[in-house]
């Protein structure tokens, strides 16, 4: 049995004999990589390379109605949103490219797949990516980040099952392949849709790969699978925003909307409920530290990159779309196109060896040190660097860089102790009993590359790899699980 399914048959058990019934409805982070929603931490154009990814279905009986969302890496504002209709074991597949050559290009997305999609992607294929959620073209009003096209050029992929579509209903007959192609795409409305569309049941995975064609490069992840995020359907049309993380939803939250589960450090399971649907997607995501390895220099004129991602950030800190939201776990609005998140990074090579000062961002982008700007940061590890300067291996502008303490070794980033301390409140045991979870939602990646000049007579090859950072959890309260 998968360990999603064992926790959720175990949780399950115990909850009955405290009284409480149906707890498989509960958002969690599945360790196996199926779920409702997944969050691909990464894409770019950058340095001439190209963002492939595909999701898959692997119901093979039910369709799903899935929301498809591109966010620039400032702020989390919305580049680029469209329906998108999987038929039962369909993939989905699009690539993510420059428009033009930096920094005056975009991004946009394109495919030639045939699954359908709402507006039809494939026949407007590239379609840019568009400023109109962060410049005020839309009715949105306008952040003080950069407003210009090259914004859209890096930032991360969101995808949320709006439901299942029911295999009798006429949505599902015009989407279902036959031989290799859906005979109705052109012919879907609101109203089919939303008259298809049942509660979803998951069994969604992502993957992604960021591509240097002429480089030769290669940088494959999964993406990150939410499970139990709704009970109910979330249908919206294709032209409109919702649902988002937001929406999450618990039949058997008895303390709020939303109900958690997270494992913290020894598997110790703590269930919390809370009353913003948005904390619960976050405690999935909420570690106290983040942990992986570097190589830079040598021989080899190695380089590493760590994405660092907050996929929820903006629901607590961009104050013009999210006004009623707290800031906790984050602790400044965003402002002069950053939202700075102090860390305390702790830098080590190899030998146990570390540096007195315990590691230092580098060179400063903002008043506050080791700070982490930005929805998606890209922390690279050059010794020598300038403001401006892009990343070593991924060429993000998104860029904080700390200066490695030697050629190998690794790197704790505490991302509680910063700020005074950042931490998610406002979770309640179903027994009534408040929770809090130290730390930041994070998730990421540590990249890295390296150059072999001689690996023939007259041959250059280059090799890459890409590792999900390691991580701790812990909470506080009167749970035994926090203790």
């Amino acid at each position: 049995m998968k360990r999603n399914s064992l926790t959720t048959a175990v949780v399950a058990g115990i909850a009955g004999v405290a009284g409480f019934a149906g707890l498989a409805n509960a958002v969690d982070l599945n360790p196996d990589g199926l779920g409702q929603v997944l969050i691909y931490p990464y894409y770019t154009v950058n340095n001439g390379q190209d963002t492939l990814f595909s999701v898959v279905n692997t119901d093979p009986i039910n369709g799903k109605a899935v929301k498809v969302r591109f966010l620039e890496g400032y702020n989390s504002r919305e580049v680029l949103d469209f329906n998108l209709y999987l038929s039962p074991n369909d993939v989905w597949t699009a690539s993510v490219s420059q428009t033009a050559d930096a920094p005056a290009g975009g991004a946009a997305v394109s495919t030639s797949d045939q699954s359908c999609t709402d507006p039809n992607l494939r026949e407007h294929s590239p379609q840019p990516f568009r400023t109109a959620a962060f410049d005020g073209g839309s009715g949105i009003p306008a952040d003080d980040g950069p407003q210009t096209i090259d914004r859209t050029r890096e930032g991360y992929i969101e995808l949320i099952s709006m439901g299942d579509i029911d295999p009798t209903s006429e949505l599902a007959g015009l989407i279902t392949h036959v031989a290799g192609v859906p005979p109705g795409c052109d012919s879907i409305n609101d109203a089919i849709a939303a008259a298809g569309v049942v509660a979803p049941t998951g069994g969604l995975f992502g993957d992604a790969d960021i591509v240097n064609v002429g480089v030769g490069t290669i940088f494959p992840y999964t993406a990150d699978a939410v499970d139990g995020f709704s009970a109910v359907p979330l249908y919206s049309g294709g032209s409109n925003l919702n649902p988002s993380l937001q929406d999450a939803n618990s039949v058997d939250a008895v303390n709020g909307v939303a109900r958690a589960f997270v494992f913290t450090n020894g598997g110790q399971l703590v269930i919390a409920d809370y009353a913003n649907g948005i904390d619960a997607v976050s405690a999935v995501f909420t570690v106290d530290a983040i942990y992986n390895e570097y190589i830079v220099g040598g021989a080899t004129a190695a380089n590493t990159d760590w994405i660092v991602t907050f996929p929820t950030k903006r629901f607590y800190v961009d104050k013009d779309v999210y006004p009623g939201n707290p800031t906790s776990p984050f602790f400044e609005p965003f402002s002069g196109g950053q939202s700075n998140v102090v860390v305390v990074p702790s830098i080590y090579d190899r030998e146990e060896n570390t540096t007195q000062a315990q590691g230092d961002f580098s060179p400063p982008i903002s008043t506050q040190p080791n700070s982490l700007p930005f929805e998606v940061n890209v922390i690279s590890f050059l010794t020598d660097t300038a403001a401006g300067d892009p990343s070593g291996v991924l060429g993000s502008l998104l860029r904080p860089n700390i200066v490695p303490f030697a050629n190998t070794g690794w790197l704790k980033l505490d991302l509680t102790s910063g700020d005074l301390g950042h931490t998610l409140t406002g979770g309640v045991t179903p027994a009534g009993v408040p929770v809090t979870f130290n730390g930041l939602p994070t998730t990421g990646y540590g990249a890295f590359n390296v150059i072999n000049a001689n690996a023939q007579p007259g041959l250059l090859a280059n090799y890459g790899g890409l590792f999900r950072h390691r991580a701790s959890r812990s909470c506080t309260g009167a749970d035994p699980a926090c203790s």
